[in-house]
This record gives C-alpha cells, sequence and structure tokens, in this order.
C-alpha cells in the first residue's frame, strides 16, 4: 500500500531546496546512517558577529520523507540565529510539510537532530559555550552512541564495537573491537572522529583497532 505523502513533502522531495556540502563549513553534523536505511548530514556557515546562520546544506540518504525533512529543516533554519535554530523541533518541520506519515515521523527527529547537533558542534568549537564541562569517558560515550554499527544496524556501545575510551591531556583514545582492514573500519573511523572532534577541550582523537 502506497505511503499517504502531502503535496508539499512532494515538491521537497522532488525538488529538495539547499543540497549539497559547504566547503570549510563552521559546523557539520552526521546523524543516522545509510545501513539503518536514512542518513542526514547539516553543514553550517555562521556569521562570527551576529551568530546567524548564512548558509546551510544538507546531504541525506533515504526515502522521501528524509530529504523533505532535510530540505525544510534548512529552510526553517537559514538567516536565523543559532538560537532561534535551536528552536526547531521536529513538530516544526512535520507542520512545515503539512504532515508525515507516522511511519516517517523520525525522519524529521533525524533530521533537527543532525542540525542540533551541528549548532552544539559550531558552539564547542567557537568558545560559545555557557558551561564548559570538561571531557569525561561517559561524554564521549554518549557521542559515540549516535555512530551507527553497519554489522548490526545499532550504535556501536552497544554493540561492544568500542571497548573503552580514555581522556588525557586533551587527547580522546577510541579503542575498536575490529580489525583495521574490515570494509567499514574507514567508515567508523571517520564518524567517531566527526563525532568527537570537535568537543571543546579535545584536540586530537586517535583510534586504535584490536581486532587483528
Amino acid at each position: 500500500m502506497a505511503i499517504p505523502y502531502t503535496q508539499k513533502v512532494l515538491n521537497h522531495f522532488m525538488h529538495p531546496h539547499n543540497v549539497g556540502k559547504i566547503k570549510n563549513a563552521d559546523a557539520q553534523a552526521t546523524e543516522g546512517s545509510p545501513a539503518c536505511g536514512d542518513m542526514v548530514k547539516v553543514y553550517l556557515k555562521v556569521d562570527s558577529d551576529t551568530k546567524v546562520i548564512t548558509d546551510i546544506k544538507f546531504e541525506s540518504y533515504g526515502c522521501a520523507s528524509n530529504i523533505a525533512t532535510g530540505s525544510i529543516i534548512t529552510d526553517l533554519a537559514k538567516n536565523k540565529s543559532i538560537e532561534e535554530a535551536k528552536a526547531i523541533s521536529w513538530k516544526t518541520a512535520n507542520d512545515e510539510l503539512g504532515g508525515l506519515p507516522p511511519v516517517k515521523v523520525h525522519c524529521a527527529v533525524l533530521a533537527v537532530d543532525a542540525l542540533r547537533t551541528a549548532i552544539e558542534n559550531y558552539e564547542h568549537q567557537h568558545g560559545l559555550l555557557k558551561h564548559k564541562i570538561p571531557t569525561s569517558e561517559e561524554i564521549v560515550m554518549k557521542r559515540l552512541s549516535r555512530v551507527i554499527n553497519p554489522l548490526a544496524g545499532l550504535d556501536v556501545v552497544k554493540t561492544k564495537l568500542v571497548q573503552k575510551c580514555n581522556i588525557q591531556n586533551g587527547c580522546a583514545t577510541i579503542y575498536l573491537e575490529l580489525p583495521e582492514d574490515h570494509q567499514f573500519a574507514g567508515n567508523i573511523k571517520n564518524e567517531i572522529i566527526e563525532r568527537i572532534e570537535p568537543l571543546w577541550d579535545i584536540h586530537k582523537v586517535i583510534v586504535i583497532f584490536r581486532g587483528d
């Protein structure tokens, strides 16, 4: 049975706005994984004086709802301050699109999560955090819980692909139970670095493979 999409969802799916990659973006974030069916990556350019998002683009992999929600949240965030953009919720995106089918609401959540994580990364990288809490193993593991293990379709923490992490002198070392020559090793390593590197007091991320 066909999924009932609104005309606005179809319009954003067939003619999505703000698609692509921003070279030298001020911040970026990825949520989801092609291994699980849906992925959204958001890139930001932010005016350093006004903290207004002057440009925003997205890349996605997934269904019509995934592409449409990436399109609508980038429209909503563009020319907004980062504080205003933080207030954009999945319900805002859903309402702007005229309502998503219940089985596709998770796409709006994914797109908004990508936007908020990109903003959070910008705040870490540009000294805008109101409370600078030193990065702990708990904080790192929480961020890593959003990295998908393609072998299982679940996150790398839950599937115990991440054995442990150490934080010392601004260096985060992540130990993976995976051979370095595994077909997914490079992708997982890059996603881990992308998650941890923006943290305000982390200067280096090392990923060690231990499954050889």
